[in-house]
């Protein structure tokens, strides 16, 4: 399927593993020109090399750590024309509200929440000046299964999940399209490293985490390609009337909750 998205710049925070690597290769395969963002400059390195090695398209790198501020306005500037942007940097840890103490809370949502929201608001500026683009907030299903056991995750993916609705419902007057992409449990080094975790403690072999995934969709966690292909088409123009929506990515579970 030709996704039309030749030529198109796309940023992606988060890009030099999982998800975000993911859909940078899926948009370099499409002809775009990507710039990865991400706080290891070891990491981005290796990405860009992997995606160059795949498809020789043009990548860039940006190191920044995007809690702060400053750091999204000097991204902004070096980078005017950016016809897509993927927000997908920050990982929220888990625990009830007895676990997550204010100054892990405030430090997960500095780079998660506020640090998708800053983006928001510096590049549909931008965006806006240039007539149009399409940004796409990856979230996260806990905004729908709120799970107490990862309550800062839940209300944090609950807050970006309203606020790209609300954004997304205006946007088009602008010409810009805005959507959440809210994925269940996905296989990136993050996860299989806590799986292997339980796995060890549960039956003394770390090795043994896949089958911790039996009871998952499908006996498995959902594949970062498969978040990948979804957020490239629906930044393509093959989604061209789609803003302002949730789509969900996690094999029903949200649905059953």
């Amino acid at each position: 399927m030709d996704l039309k998205l030749t030529g198109k710049a796309v940023l992606i925070t988060g890009g030099s593993k999982g998800i975000g690597l993911a859909t940078a290769e899926h948009f370099a395969q499409a002809g775009c020109r990507v710039i990865l963002v991400a706080r290891s400059a070891d990491d981005l390195a290796t990405a860009k090399a992997a995606i160059v090695g795949q498809s020789k398209a043009e990548v860039e790198t940006f190191v920044a750590d995007l809690s702060d501020s400053a750091n999204v306005d000097a991204l902004a500037v070096k980078y005017t024309n950016i016809d897509i942007l993927v927000n997908n940097a920050g990982a929220i840890p888990g625990g009830n509200l007895l676990d997550v103490d204010e100054a892990t809370w405030r430090k997960a949502w500095d780079l998660k929440v506020f640090g998708y929201i800053n983006m928001c608001r510096t590049f549909y500026a931008l965006m806006k000046k240039r007539g149009g683009g399409v940004i796409i907030n990856v979230t996260g299903n806990a905004a729908l299964t709120r799970d107490p056991n990862y309550i800062c995750g839940v209300a944090g993916n609950a807050a970006l999940t309203a606020f790209s609705q609300s954004l997304g419902s205006v946007s088009p007057q602008d010409g810009i399209r805005v959507i959440s992409v809210n994925p269940g449990p996905v296989e990136t080094e993050r996860l299989t490293g806590l799986m292997k975790k339980r796995a060890l403690n549960k039956t003394g072999d770390a090795e043994n985490w896949r089958k911790l995934m039996k009871p998952l969709a499908f006996g498995r966690a959902c594949a970062p390609d498969e978040i990948g292909a979804m957020i490239a088409f629906l930044s393509s123009d093959l989604c061209s009337y789609n803003s302002g929506s949730v789509v969900v990515v996690d094999g029903g579970a949200s649905a059953r909750t």
